[in-house]
Formats: C-alpha cells, structure tokens, sequence
C-alpha cells in the first residue's frame, strides 16, 4: 500500500533483460528511498512519492503514486530518466498510460547572469537571477546549469511522450551538467553557484569554461532542485576534495545548533581554503594536494578510511569526490556494514572523462 492517492500513473517498460533492470533499478534507490524487493516486486518510496514495479516475462509494469499533478511529472521524468540511462546501448522502450505532454521539463527555470566572481584562485562564483528563487529553499540543492551556444538563442529543451526529456541538437546543443546552489537570496531572488577550475588535466570542463567567461546578461537555465541536502542526523562526517566543499559548506551552514560535525576536506593548498560558518558544532581539517609525496594521490581515501575507525554507527557519513576514490571509501563502507540510510556517496567528476 502507499501513501500517497491524490494521483497516479501507470507505465510499461520493456528492457532487454527484466530481471536485470528490476535489479539495477533497486541497487540504485536504495540510497536515495526506502526499497522493498521479492519475487520480482519492487516498492520504491520517498517522502514525495511512491513506484511499485511488478514483472513479467518481457515488462515491467510501473505505477507512480504522489500528492499532485507537478509532483507526478517531475517523479514521471526522473524515473524515465533513470530508466533509459540503465538500458545503455540495449533495445528499451517506456510508454505511460497518459503521454507526457509536449512541455518544458518539470522544474525549468530561466536565469540571467549578473556577476561572476573568484572565491578562491580556483573556485569561481557566477551569481544568478531567476523570477521566483523560492523553489530553491529547502533540502534538495543540486541543479542542473544549461548554458546555450554563446552567440545563439536558446533553444530549450521539451518532455517527449515517453516522459524523457528532448535535448536540442546540433548547432543548438546545450551544455548541461550538474552543481550545488550555494547559497539563496529571496530577496533579490537570486541565487549563487560555485565551480571549481578544475586542475586535474586531460578533465573536460565545460562548467568551469562558462564560469570563467561569462559576463552579465547572459542566458542560461535550470532545472531542478532534486538530491543531496543536509542529513537528518545529530552527528555527521563530511569528507571530499574540493569538488564537494560547495555542499559542504552549504550544508554546514544550515545545520542547526546541536548538530555535531566533522569535516575532512582536499583542496590544492591553503588558499583554497573556505571560512564555514555555523550555528552547530564544527571540527575541520584542510588536506593539502601540494603537499603530498609523489605517492600522495590517494591520500584522502587513506585519511577517510582512518577517520572512519572511529566513526560510530549514529554517525551520518558523507563523501563525495572523484569517481574512483568514491567506489573505494563505498567498498571500504560496505566491508564494515554500514547502514546505507545513514550514508552520502557519490562521485561530482571522473579523471577518466
């Protein structure tokens, strides 16, 4: 049974591989909802929405239940998302009971540049204006930034039936990636974004591109927010190189008084240090890249393991850095039989890509 009965939607999936996909679809929730999977029945549930998926030989039939229209749709395309992104190269097709309509994405919002700044040599601030920054607010703060060729209109991106999103193409292309919202000013209605100029050589950087060479005026968008947010625990231990230190440092912030945190943080050397500022209690310890030994390179996954020795079981652990120190400090997590309701793990870049 679910929670929720406002509103509901009902959809098939037909992967190449039933079994496989139900299987992945579980693996990948069950650090972001409460997942209960037997004989090839699975309930997803979030506080904002519910998806049971039931298999059969060759579909999965999937309903999504949440408390709204706006809900559904925005649940409707994350999990088409998901589910496309699951089915890689293989044959995959979705279609729902009532076709998403020929829309902008749930959670669009145009946004004008008005400065662009350095924090640090190597973390660079572009301050946005949107018309309403209220959606914002609130635990979820990661976003996705597109930014259209510099020169052309934007052309924005529409759901297409099957609940995806339609991203323009060729001359039109957009970049998209993935950052935290630093910081909200209702207000002004703006909000601000951090991006690290990235030293890792050989790493594609289109984000850091834009925010290096944006000026004033500029026409980007948003989509979001969803994910992350700060943890619902008295005590938490934040670590990550300096590609996380913007949600840390937002979530440091907003963590109220009596909250206890930890943080373990990898920038190249003292200037990139950041002042976190709190209301809660807060022990920080800096890592220096440029200090380290020829040797060093995985020196932050060495520290997290070690500081993890003493982390107790009440503890919230978060971690976010490069892709392959992130499987590392996840299997090092999972040798010691955490509960994965009280971790954050995710990679924020890939030396590889």
């Amino acid at each position: 049974m679910t929670d929720f009965h406002a509103v509901k939607l009902s959809g098939i999936a037909h992967p190449a591989n039933v079994t496989a996909m139900l299987d992945e679809i579980c693996e990948h929730f069950v650090e972001h909802s409460d997942v209960v999977y037997n004989d090839g029945i699975a309930t997803l549930k979030s506080t904002d929405w519910t998806i049971e998926i039931a298999t059969t030989d060759d579909f999965l039939n999937i309903e999504i239940h949440s408390e709204n229209d706006e809900a559904l749709a925005a649940t409707r395309t994350m999990f088409a998302e998901h589910l496309f992104y699951f089915a890689g190269e293989q044959p995959f097709s979705l279609e729902w009971s009532t076709p998403a309509p020929k829309v902008r994405p749930p959670g669009f919002f145009e946004a004008t540049v008005v400065s662009a700044e350095d924090v640090t040599p190597r973390m660079r601030r572009v301050t946005l204006s949107l018309t309403d920054a209220s959606p914002f607010i609130g635990g979820n703060m990661h976003v996705r930034l597109l930014v259209p060729p510099r020169g052309r209109t934007p052309v924005w991106p529409n759901l297409e039936a099957n609940g995806r999103i339609g991203w323009p193409e060729g001359e039109d292309e957009l970049i998209v990636r993935v950052y935290t919202i630093r910081s909200v000013d209702l207000e002004s209605n703006r909000v601000c974004i951090d991006f690290l100029q990235h030293p890792a050589e050989g790493v594609a950087t289109p984000g850091a591109d834009f925010a290096r060479d944006t000026m004033a005026g500029e026409q980007v968008a948003l989509m979001g927010p969803g994910g992350g947010g700060l943890p619902q625990a008295d005590v938490i231990f934040f670590a990550g190189d300096e590609s996380a230190l913007p949600a840390i440092a937002r979530m440091v912030e907003e963590a109220p008084p009596g909250v206890t945190m930890t943080a373990l943080i990898e920038v190249e050397n003292a200037g990139e240090e950041q002042a976190l500022r709190t209301q809660a209690r807060l022990h920080t310890e800096w890592l220096h890249r440029a200090s380290y030994a020829a040797d060093g390179a995985k020196t932050l996954v060495g520290r997290v393991k070690a500081a993890l020795e003493n982390v107790g079981d009440d503890t919230f652990v978060w971690f976010a850095a490069e892709k392959s120190d992130v499987r590392a400090i996840k299997r090092s997590l999972a040798d010691r039989k955490r509960d994965r309701k009280r971790q954050y793990v995710a990679w924020y870049w890939d030396k590889e890509s």
